[in-house]
């Protein structure tokens, strides 16, 4: 640029100055930059790495007692073998509905209706009217109502300003309500042989319920960590303000990640129709609290912001092979519930530690910087 002397001639003037260059930001974001120098273990995919490899410790520990306690039964390869499809089958139903509250966690929110909603539409989808319309009618019910219960929490939230905790519980009540009036609380028996049979059908000797549950959660995968949508799920977790600033329609994002959670409850409810061949409005009870738990112990951040599917379906399986640990041992319900609680608490309170941490070390690195 040029500046007058007031002679009438042109004096240069300083030359501009080019903003400054986030060179962190730009190594991380170029191939072979600092982020990916520091190895697969290192950044935030490190750490969501070491964590699930501190879960598959923990199952390889606890089939180690298994075969410590019940050393007759682990002997024999066939039984392992069916033993562990038993366990995934088990997983399968919660492992789906666990999709969808990860997503709802991440993005900041909590949903305790999903069991409710499970039940909901696996009554609605076995009564006689929609029966009469085949198994392509039961499927579209189930999985339409569950969509409509989830948007209506997502506007309730996002538009109704209410609380997520009160929101999802008024709708757990009084979808529990719907279900028993809709079905006069009685036990409604599916009389539809595709239904039926999808619970008891194997495609090369592994259980139908276990591709469902791998589809759901290689959709799932995909969805948060390669597209637009979970990215943004994770910037509306992690805080709204910025989120909002940064262009994102964050009450559109919060209706969306409700009714994606109900699409997985809506799923999940022809998987456990499937499985008793029969709905009632008391079918799915404390799911909410199993799905909520598997995500927290997969390493998904309660207030939001971070989290994996894979890290939730190895809380989901951890949890399926505590039970099945439980059976095969001949252990009462009780004790596995209390064990459930304490691996429960004990992950949270990590969760809050290393958190604590995190924090301290990033601030003590920035002042370090600035001095």
């Amino acid at each position: 640029m040029t500046i007058s002397d007031g002679t009438g001639t042109a004096a240069p003037g300083p030359p501009a100055q080019s903003p400054p260059v986030d060179r962190a930001g730009a190594a991380a974001a170029a191939p072979g930059g600092a982020s990916s120098r520091r190895g697969w273990l290192g950044g935030d995919g490190g750490e969501s790495a070491k964590r699930n490899l501190v879960l598959v410790a923990v199952l390889i520990a606890l089939v180690a007692i298994g075969a410590i306690t019940q050393a007759e039964l682990y002997s024999d390869s066939t039984w392992v073998w069916n033993n562990f499809l038993s366990i995934l089958q088990l997983a399968s139903v919660i492992g789906v509905v666990t999709v969808g509250m990860t997503f709802v966690i991440i993005g900041g929110g909590i949903d305790l209706s999903v069991g409710a909603i499970v039940a909901l539409a696996g009554v609605w989808a076995t009564t006689v009217a929609t029966q009469s319309y085949g198994a392509a009618g039961m499927i579209f019910t189930a999985i339409v109502v569950a969509v409509v219960v989830g948007l209506i929490n997502g506007l309730l939230i996002s538009y109704g300003r209410l609380v997520p905790f009160i929101a999802t519980l008024a709708m757990l009540v009084a979808a529990r309500g719907l279900a028993a009036q809709i079905s006069n609380k009685q036990t409604q028996v599916s009389t539809n042989a595709v239904i039926n049979d999808i619970a008891s059908s194997k495609v090369l000797g592994i259980p139908l319920l276990v591709y469902i549950l791998a589809a759901v959660v290689t959709a799932g995968w995909v969805l948060l960590n390669r597209t637009t949508f979970g990215r943004r799920t994770v910037a509306v977790g992690g805080n709204v303000e910025a989120a909002r600033l940064a262009g994102i329609n964050v009450k559109r994002h919060t209706v969306l990640l409700y009714a994606l959670s109900g699409l997985c409850c809506g799923i999940a409810a022809i998987m456990l129709t499937s499985q008793g061949t029969s709905a009632q409005a008391a079918m799915a009870n404390l799911y909410e609290l199993d799905a909520i738990a598997a995500a927290i112990i997969g390493g998904t951040l309660l207030s939001g912001g971070r989290g994996t599917i894979v890290g939730s379906l190895l809380g989901v399986i951890i949890f399926a092979t505590i039970t099945n640990l439980f059976a095969i041992n001949g252990l009462s319900t009780e004790a596995q519930n209390m064990v459930k609680g304490g691996i429960i608490i004990a992950a949270v309170l990590v969760q809050q530690f290393r958190f604590k941490a995190i924090t301290r070390f990033l601030a003590r690195n920035k002042l370090t910087r600035t001095t």
